[in-house]
Protein backbone atom coordinates (compact mmCIF):
# COMPACT_ATOMS: atom_id res chain seq x y z
CA UNK A 1 0.00 0.00 0.00
CA UNK A 2 1.50 3.45 -0.91
CA UNK A 3 -0.03 7.00 -0.31
CA UNK A 4 0.79 10.85 0.19
CA UNK A 5 -0.16 13.02 2.31
CA UNK A 6 0.18 16.69 1.83
CA UNK A 7 0.51 18.91 4.99
CA UNK A 8 1.45 22.25 4.31
CA UNK A 9 2.16 23.49 7.76
CA UNK A 10 5.31 25.96 9.12
CA UNK A 11 8.82 24.70 9.72
CA UNK A 12 11.34 26.40 11.28
CA UNK A 13 14.71 26.85 9.14
CA UNK A 14 17.15 23.91 8.82
CA UNK A 15 20.22 24.17 7.34
CA UNK A 16 20.85 20.28 7.08
CA UNK A 17 18.59 19.89 4.01
CA UNK A 18 19.49 18.10 1.09
CA UNK A 19 18.54 18.75 -2.90
CA UNK A 20 15.88 16.01 -3.64
CA UNK A 21 17.54 13.24 -6.17
CA UNK A 22 16.24 13.32 -9.38
CA UNK A 23 16.22 10.25 -11.94
CA UNK A 24 19.53 11.57 -13.41
CA UNK A 25 20.90 11.02 -10.04
CA UNK A 26 22.93 7.69 -9.30
CA UNK A 27 22.86 5.75 -5.73
CA UNK A 28 26.50 6.25 -5.83
CA UNK A 29 26.27 9.99 -6.41
CA UNK A 30 23.16 10.21 -3.69
CA UNK A 31 25.47 8.25 -1.41
CA UNK A 32 28.36 11.05 -1.51
CA UNK A 33 25.72 13.29 -0.48
CA UNK A 34 24.12 11.75 2.07
CA UNK A 35 27.09 9.72 4.31
CA UNK A 36 26.81 8.60 7.40
CA UNK A 37 23.35 7.35 7.70
CA UNK A 38 23.08 3.46 9.50
CA UNK A 39 20.15 1.49 8.75
CA UNK A 40 17.90 0.66 11.70
CA UNK A 41 17.35 -2.53 13.85
CA UNK A 42 20.59 -4.39 12.52
CA UNK A 43 19.30 -4.53 9.05
CA UNK A 44 21.72 -5.73 6.13
CA UNK A 45 22.09 -3.11 3.61
CA UNK A 46 21.90 -3.78 -0.14
CA UNK A 47 22.98 0.16 -1.10
CA UNK A 48 24.53 2.58 0.29
CA UNK A 49 21.98 4.02 3.03
CA UNK A 50 18.64 4.53 4.27
CA UNK A 51 18.60 7.75 1.91
CA UNK A 52 19.23 5.80 -1.19
CA UNK A 53 15.80 4.19 -1.12
CA UNK A 54 14.28 7.48 -2.58
CA UNK A 55 15.27 6.73 -6.08
CA UNK A 56 13.46 10.36 -7.49
CA UNK A 57 11.51 12.53 -5.74
CA UNK A 58 10.64 15.61 -8.23
CA UNK A 59 8.41 18.32 -9.24
CA UNK A 60 5.74 17.85 -12.08
CA UNK A 61 4.01 20.54 -13.40
CA UNK A 62 0.42 19.78 -14.93
CA UNK A 63 -0.74 23.25 -15.43
CA UNK A 64 -2.62 23.74 -18.12
CA UNK A 65 -5.06 26.44 -19.69
CA UNK A 66 -4.00 29.30 -16.97
CA UNK A 67 -4.75 27.56 -14.05
CA UNK A 68 -1.54 26.10 -11.74
CA UNK A 69 -1.59 22.28 -11.50
CA UNK A 70 1.81 21.72 -9.60
CA UNK A 71 2.49 18.32 -7.89
CA UNK A 72 5.32 16.38 -6.41
CA UNK A 73 5.84 12.82 -7.76
CA UNK A 74 8.75 10.19 -6.27
CA UNK A 75 9.73 6.88 -6.33
CA UNK A 76 10.77 4.52 -3.11
CA UNK A 77 12.96 1.24 -3.88
CA UNK A 78 13.23 -0.92 -0.90
CA UNK A 79 17.25 -1.54 -0.74
CA UNK A 80 17.07 -3.27 2.88
CA UNK A 81 16.49 -6.93 3.62
CA UNK A 82 13.02 -6.12 5.91
CA UNK A 83 9.63 -5.02 5.24
CA UNK A 84 9.79 -1.03 5.73
CA UNK A 85 7.81 2.53 5.74
CA UNK A 86 9.65 5.73 4.39
CA UNK A 87 8.19 8.88 5.71
CA UNK A 88 10.31 12.25 4.51
CA UNK A 89 10.02 15.95 4.55
CA UNK A 90 10.74 18.50 1.87
CA UNK A 91 10.73 22.35 1.10
CA UNK A 92 10.71 24.04 -2.41
CA UNK A 93 13.05 27.18 -2.27
CA UNK A 94 11.91 29.60 -5.04
CA UNK A 95 14.81 31.61 -7.05
CA UNK A 96 14.73 34.19 -4.73
CA UNK A 97 15.98 31.68 -2.08
CA UNK A 98 12.28 31.80 -0.22
CA UNK A 99 10.60 29.21 1.30
CA UNK A 100 7.00 28.91 -0.75
CA UNK A 101 6.09 25.26 0.38
CA UNK A 102 7.19 22.38 2.98
CA UNK A 103 5.29 18.91 3.15
CA UNK A 104 5.97 15.60 4.34
CA UNK A 105 5.34 12.32 2.37
CA UNK A 106 4.44 8.79 3.54
CA UNK A 107 5.15 5.34 2.08
CA UNK A 108 4.14 1.82 4.06
CA UNK A 109 4.64 -2.05 4.10
CA UNK A 110 7.10 -1.74 1.00
CA UNK A 111 8.46 -5.38 0.68
CA UNK A 112 12.60 -5.69 0.29
CA UNK A 113 13.59 -5.14 -3.64
CA UNK A 114 10.35 -3.51 -4.04
CA UNK A 115 10.08 -0.68 -5.89
CA UNK A 116 6.61 1.92 -4.91
CA UNK A 117 5.93 5.01 -6.78
CA UNK A 118 3.63 7.92 -5.72
CA UNK A 119 2.37 11.25 -6.32
CA UNK A 120 1.04 14.23 -4.30
CA UNK A 121 -0.56 17.79 -5.21
CA UNK A 122 0.91 20.96 -3.90
CA UNK A 123 -0.12 24.39 -3.57
CA UNK A 124 2.66 26.01 -5.12
CA UNK A 125 2.12 28.31 -7.87
CA UNK A 126 4.91 27.63 -10.30
CA UNK A 127 7.42 24.75 -10.85
CA UNK A 128 10.79 27.06 -10.53
CA UNK A 129 11.53 25.52 -7.81
CA UNK A 130 14.84 23.66 -6.29
CA UNK A 131 13.61 20.68 -3.72
CA UNK A 132 15.20 19.96 -0.61
CA UNK A 133 14.26 17.11 1.63
CA UNK A 134 14.82 18.56 4.86
CA UNK A 135 14.38 14.71 7.16
CA UNK A 136 14.38 11.38 5.78
CA UNK A 137 13.50 7.98 7.79
CA UNK A 138 12.93 4.39 7.05
CA UNK A 139 11.39 2.00 9.69
CA UNK A 140 10.85 -1.77 9.77
CA UNK A 141 7.04 -2.10 8.73
CA UNK A 142 4.80 -4.51 11.64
Amino acid sequence: MTGGLVLGGCAGEDDSSAPAPSKATTPAEQQAKEQGEKPQGGRTEVGGGERDDLVSFQIDDRSQAGFADVWVTWTIKNQSSEKSDYSWEWEAIGPDGKRLYNSTEFVTDVQPGQTATGESPTTLKTADVKINVTDFDRTKSY
